[in-house]
């Protein structure tokens, strides 16, 4: 499985994450499907990938979980493109409504020598032109 798919589920399932009160309640593969516009079936042998990577823990027709290795990486991923997010709209002055997907194509290219780099030139922004918080550089990379 290529690191930008590996990337891009762990990202969703983040955002889904995110929006959960009870982080116990796990992730559906419907949402995620429903997210990345896919077919369920695909979400599930995706899903059965990153269960064999370490990233996330599931049962067959069950919500799936972070492992704490899993959490990081997301975390790590999410830090990496919302960032991006904040360098476009505000160094740059992107349009807001373009740099979500500008943000997904450059997230896969950076090193983390670049992100670490690009965190302190913006001074360590907490929040996201979207309004979402922006992880500190190593929460995710410990």
């Amino acid at each position: 499985m290529q690191k930008a798919t590996v990337e891009d589920y762990l990202k969703t399932m983040y955002i889904l994450y995110e929006q959960q009160k009870d982080k116990q309640e796990g992730i559906k593969s419907v949402e995620i499907a429903k997210i990345m516009k896919i077919k369920k079936p695909s979400v599930s042998a995706i899903v059965r990938k990153l269960e064999k990577q370490g990233f996330i823990q599931t049962k067959p027709y069950a919500p799936v979980f972070f492992t704490t290795k899993g959490l990081k990486e997301a975390i790590r991923i999410t830090h990496n493109h919302r960032l991006i997010e904040y360098f476009l709209r505000e160094i740059l002055k992107g349009d807001l409504k373009n740099i979500h997907r500008e943000a997904h194509r450059l997230e896969h290219a950076f090193s983390e020598a670049t992100i670490r780099r690009l965190d302190e030139f913006l001074g360590n922004p907490k929040t996201s032109p979207y309004g979402k918080r922006i992880h500190s550089f190593n929460e995710g990379r410990q």
